[in-house]
């Protein structure tokens, strides 16, 4: 009897151990109808990071604090992310402690939010999650927003240094290029900025002389992983077989890139929380390669540098 209720517990064990793991997906993000029960959990500190300049100012979900990605989450003089100074700073003010569960969202699809998510990441504090849908979805089920600047109590938190395994660099790219690593490389960008079609989005302002993509890089834009509908992330089987199709499937470290690190990061978001996969975010992206001297590329659509 002692040896039957002995593997009975084992099993549980099993079964518990592995509901844990298959509940992992879930854990990167909350519903809508889950943080309107939770605005008012002194652990949660709900933060919104938008694309679009005052929107947040315009009506924010109420309690939310603000991140203005340009200047916040930026080194403002250098190609770089916040620097752990910086941002630590900025979390501090945020009034994020360690055992604060920080719930993201934003616009366009959360966007900028996962980009913030991962610099998170990067610093060490992963408990963080996105709203699915963000803002939109939020809008769309006619929740109501606030236009009031709450005030919170600033922490002591200390943030670790940037953990460079969640960020590839451009020789680390080269790497892959030249085949002395075995990575996956995608491309998130529109089929057209893939193609060299297209330099870049209509109205960017941080360009490329060269169109086109990274060799070996395959394309899937960033905007497939979610319903177009309401802006939630599609479910994992499904995101599997999306990603699966284009030879992604978790057996390979996987590095991600746009054109300067945003996009990649929703794609980071995906692969990485959701799916598990060991996922890095090259955030120099096509800027940084488009533009460096003597590097291949590949054009499918043949446009070539004018020099204007």
């Amino acid at each position: 009897m002692k040896l039957k209720i002995i593997a009975a517990a084992s099993i549980a064990g099993l079964i518990s151990l592995s509901t844990l793991a298959s509940s992992q997906a879930s854990d990167a993000l909350v519903t809508a109808d889950w943080l309107e029960k939770n605005l008012t959990n002194p652990k949660v500190r709900v933060v919104e990071v938008s694309v679009e300049p005052g929107v947040f100012e315009r009506g924010h979900i109420s309690g939310a604090q603000n991140i203005v990605w340009h200047t916040d989450l930026v080194d403002t003089v250098n190609r770089d992310i916040a620097s752990q100074e910086k941002f630590q700073g900025l979390v501090r003010k945020l009034g994020i402690d360690k055992d604060t569960t920080v719930v993201l969202y934003g616009d366009n699809n959360n966007w900028f939010a996962a980009w913030g998510a991962w610099i998170f990441s990067v610093y060490g504090l992963d408990n963080v999650k996105l709203l699915d849908g963000g803002r939109k979805k939020w809008e769309l089920d006619k929740r109501a927003v606030s236009n009031r600047l709450d005030t919170v109590a600033p922490t002591q938190i200390s943030i670790t240094p940037a953990n460079p395994k969640l960020r590839a660099n451009i020789s680390d790219v080269l790497d892959v290029v030249h085949k002395r690593k075995d990575n996956v490389l995608v491309d998130i960008r529109s089929a057209d900025e893939y193609s060299g079609k297209i330099f870049s989005p209509p109205g960017s302002q941080e360009l490329a002389v060269r169109a086109g993509h990274v060799p070996g890089a395959v394309n899937v834009p960033w905007v497939q992983a979610v319903n177009p509908a309401d802006g939630t992330i599609k479910p994992a089987e499904e995101l599997k077989k999306l990603y699966a199709a284009a030879g992604i499937d978790g057996s390979k470290p996987v590095v991600v890139y746009c054109r300067i690190g945003e996009r990649s990061s929703h794609t980071w978001f995906v692969l990485s929380k959701i799916l598990g996969y060991d996922v890095r975010n090259y955030d120099g992206s096509w800027t940084e390669y488009g533009n460096s001297v003597g590097n291949p590329i590949v054009n499918l659509a043949g446009t070539v540098w004018g020099g204007n």
